[in-house]
């Protein structure tokens, strides 16, 4: 098809399993008639067709055959059965770093990955200064690589990868490199790359994130196509199957959408402004829950009007479009409702010192009587890479002399 990036026809990739490593030469060299093997397959007849300029965010729980996938994709291992089309080239981000010679400098590395990519010596001269800028890594990348800290190394790596150019970008899980900065930078090359249209397959436990980048999604179960379609439905699919496995204690031990947390406690009193380390971006500094009058309050009634005054240090300035986000959770830690200024188009106040911005509940917190509380967190204009992330940040008690069954009470009226 001449807008297909990735035609993939009934692709199987299978392993043979041994009890011990001598069975593998028994069977090799035909010692008996026995089969001393089982296969696995781990992909088992997924056939799709990925459009130029997808973004196609792939989920599923561990072993589900993501990670398969991708390195299919990328020409890391070949198929058992099924055939693979891919126009354009790759560039990929899966174990970082793969392919680099530790006794080489960071420039000869990268032009090392470059000709594994597929690239000419004079077109990687014209790239070399753009990747050693965005490393950002001094003089050390006239260094040998083995010399590299871990954090160097995972920016240099992230580098060349990601300033390549390719027309298809693969990323597994690889966003948690380097500081919280060079993750925000990396966020926003990869934004702006998909904006331009280039195709990219994304595997991520974050289903926020796939929520938040991806045009389509797909759900990988035991090695096939669950479902492949518009994002939300998806992940909606995907988020109810983990639901009805913890249910029934069943697999799917990773938690969705979750961003790492800094720890929990509890602000009794707002603290001063105090200047951050150099290190530091920004920091949550506390809330206060006031009703309509300004009060403030640890019990609300179910309908009562609530305000929830969000108060934070700014350290850094050179931050775009910061976005801040409100998690409301019950207290067995179900999730009731997050909401975020980059989902409501709301631009926050980013001053050096303390602010403050509100999010306010206009026809009350409508959840059922009992304790909850809130999450609170900073977050690149992409949502994605955490600037801090504070759990539990409030504790409150909700009042309800309302009756009713499940999790919320959502607006209504009967008629005839």
């Amino acid at each position: 098809m001449e807008n297909s990036a990735i035609s993939i026809k009934n692709l199987t990739k299978c392993y043979r399993l041994y009890e011990n490593p001598f069975d593998r030469v028994k069977e090799t060299f035909h010692f008996s008639k026995h089969t001393y093997s089982r296969e696995k397959c781990v992909l088992n007849q997924v056939s799709l067709e990925i459009q130029k300029g997808d973004v196609v965010g792939i989920v599923g729980t561990n072993g589900a055959g993501k990670s398969t996938l991708l390195k299919l994709v990328t020409g890391v291992l070949t198929p058992t059965a099924g055939t693979l089309a891919i126009h354009g080239k790759i560039a990929a981000l899966l174990e970082l770093g793969t392919g680099f010679n530790p006794e080489f400098t960071g420039i000869k590395n990268i032009f090392l990955n470059g000709t594994m990519m597929g690239f000419t010596h004079d077109e990687m001269e014209e790239k070399l200064q753009g990747i050693i800028d965005f490393a950002d890594i001094g003089d050390f990348i006239y260094q040998p690589v083995k010399t590299y800290s871990s954090g160097m190394f995972a920016r240099l790596a992230f580098a060349v990868a990601i300033n390549v150019e390719p027309e298809i970008l693969i990323v597994d899980e690889a966003l948690s490199v380097g500081d919280m900065r060079f993750q925000m930078k990396c966020m926003d090359k990869m934004k702006s790359m998909m904006d331009s249209g280039v195709t990219v397959l994304f595997v991520s436990h974050d289903i926020n994130a796939i929520r938040r980048l991806c045009t389509k999604g797909l759900w990988l179960k035991d090695g096939t196509v669950q479902a492949y379609g518009e994002t939300n439905r998806i992940c909606d699919q995907y988020l109810d199957y983990l639901k009805l496995c913890d249910l029934e204690g069943e697999g799917a031990a990773e938690a969705p959408g979750e961003q790492a947390q800094d720890g929990a406690y509890e602000f009794e009193e707002l603290s001063e402004f105090k200047a951050g380390s150099k290190e530091s971006v920004a920091e949550v500094a506390g809330i206060r829950l006031v009703d309509a009058d300004g009060n403030a309050k640890e019990e609300f009634n179910l309908f009562e009007d609530m305000t929830v005054e969000v108060y934070y240090d700014v350290y850094d300035e050179n931050v775009d479009y910061p976005v801040l986000g409100v998690a409301l959770k019950r207290l067995d830690e179900v999730y009731i409702c997050g909401v975020n200024t980059l989902l409501d188009g709301q631009r926050i106040p980013w001053r050096f010192g303390r602010n403050c911005y509100k999010l306010h509940y206009t026809d009350g917190i409508r959840v059922l009587g009992g304790r909850y509380y809130f999450d609170v967190a900073l977050f690149d204009k992409t949502a994605t890479v955490p600037i801090q992330y504070r759990a539990k940040i409030r504790e409150f008690t909700v009042t309800a002399d309302y009756i009713g069954e499940g999790v919320c009470i959502i607006p209504h009226e009967w008629r005839k």
